[in-house]
């Protein structure tokens, strides 16, 4: 089988075994992939990374110790916990320190024509959800996370800072949630997909507002939207990072000091939600899609997932 391979920032696609099955572990068919930022930030070096990336997939079941789960499309969250330590015991295997992280840390990713996953990680996805719709189940969990870690006021306003993939899910996501979203990016032609769910959005080519929200999220995707989103807050406020980046980031904490700033680390989150959102039709991910291409010319979708104005760039086995 083809996989795709990580190494000293370059992309290549090579042959390798298919992988062994472990006891309780799901082997998978790959039936589409995505390429989302981290997996970019990866290559540029974040996490020492070399290996197979890839953590948004759809996938098809081929054997499992669970007979009900074969022939089964399934997703899978991408934490392999140790499902017996404080953090597991508490339902917080997402903190467990000795996990491994599909595609980013210690197992194997989903680019590749077979992957394997334990099967308490996966879920089937219903039929009326296709593959490429299934793909963006992960990065949209990510963006659900934001409201199980704080509590926001139905039509509270909320800033959003980015019009990249994960700023168009969160702005969508927390706009199916009765909250007033306002979204800042730098693409018109991006603003306008969530512009269509009936998110509000600005150019932010100007100076952006000072002190004006109680509620920010940085998904920006670069090393001064944490800055650009603390300016932003209103004392006591809070700010959501979202942003994965390759490097240290810098800040001034006085003003988080003296406004008192909740800085909020978010990442991954609960599938459910986000299952039940592409369910409902209140997310729009099919805009967010640029280009669909086969692993074998993944050095070439990763070149086109890094420029600018790219969304979502699709990966699909032979």
């Amino acid at each position: 089988m083809i996989a795709v391979h990580l190494e000293n920032r370059r992309v290549e696609v090579r042959n390798v075994r298919r992988p062994q099955r472990p006891p309780g572990f799901a082997l998978m068919r790959l039936l589409c992939a995505g390429i989302c930022n981290t997996d970019l930030e990866l290559q540029r070096g974040y996490y020492g990374f070399s290996g197979t990336p890839g953590h948004e997939f759809a996938a098809e079941v081929v054997a499992a110790d669970d007979a009900n789960l074969l022939g089964r499309r399934v997703v899978g969250e991408i934490n392999l916990a140790c499902r017996k330590c404080e953090w597991c015991r508490r339902g917080l295997g997402r903190h467990c320190p000795s996990r491994t992280v599909l595609g980013i840390d210690r197992h194997p990713g989903a680019f590749r024509e077979f992957l394997t996953l334990p099967e308490v990680n996966l879920h089937v996805v219903p039929d009326y959800i296709g593959d490429e719709t299934a793909v963006f189940v992960e990065p949209l969990a990510a963006a659900c996370e934001i409201l199980d870690q704080a509590n926001i006021p139905e039509n509270a306003d909320v800033a959003v800072l980015g019009d990249g993939k994960l700023g168009l899910l969160v702005a969508q996501v927390l706009n199916a949630h009765r909250l007033a979203v306002h979204l800042y990016g730098r693409h018109q032609e991006k603003l306008h997909i969530a512009g269509r769910a009936g998110v509000q959005t600005a150019l932010a080519r100007k100076k952006l507002p000072s002190a004006a929200y109680d509620w920010v999220v940085d998904a920006t995707g670069s090393p001064d939207g944490l800055r650009q989103a603390i300016q932003m807050t209103r004392p006591r406020g809070t700010v959501f990072m979202k942003s994965t980046v390759h490097g240290g980031v810098r800040i001034d904490t006085a003003p988080v000091i003296v406004n008192e700033i909740h800085l909020v680390g978010s990442r991954c989150g609960r599938f459910e939600p986000a299952l039940n959102l592409l369910q409902s039709g209140k997310v729009n991910v099919a805009d967010m899609i640029s280009e669909s291409m086969p692993l074998s010319q993944a050095r070439r979708a990763f070149g086109l997932a890094a420029q600018r104005g790219i969304l979502k760039v699709l990966l699909r086995p032979p």
